[in-house]
């Protein structure tokens, strides 16, 4: 695995564990045509769709800032077809971010929930 790859999946671990913490269970990296969603965390009467961002140093801004308008609809899209496929009735839908800064010092994890 890249060293790339390496520090997005370190990322998606810290966060993953974040949610399970809280009491929530996750699926990883759900894939469909119209893309991927990093998190998916769920709870009786709720699904929070998460993308993380992980960086080594936020020189060129904030991991969150990355989450545009184009991401932000694709992840709309991706989670709308996760609703359809999955059918979990009536349930709360929240789209959170996770910014995380990975250095040799340790980790700074930033939760956004209900980022858009």
């Amino acid at each position: 695995m890249h060293e790339r790859a390496l520090l997005g999946r370190s990322g998606e671990d810290l966060a993953a564990r974040m949610y399970l913490d809280a009491g929530y269970d996750v699926i990883r990296n759900y894939r469909c045509t119209y893309g991927e969603m990093d998190l998916i965390a769920l709870r009786p009467g709720s699904v929070v769709f998460c993308e993380v961002k992980t960086r080594s140093t936020s020189y060129f801004g904030m991991p969150a800032e990355a989450v545009g308008y184009s991401k932000q609809s694709r992840l709309r899209r991706i989670a709308a077809h996760w609703l359809a496929e999955h059918r979990p009735g009536r349930v709360e839908v929240r789209f959170d971010v996770v910014s995380v800064i990975v250095t040799d010092r340790g980790s700074e994890l930033t939760h956004i929930p209900s980022a858009f």
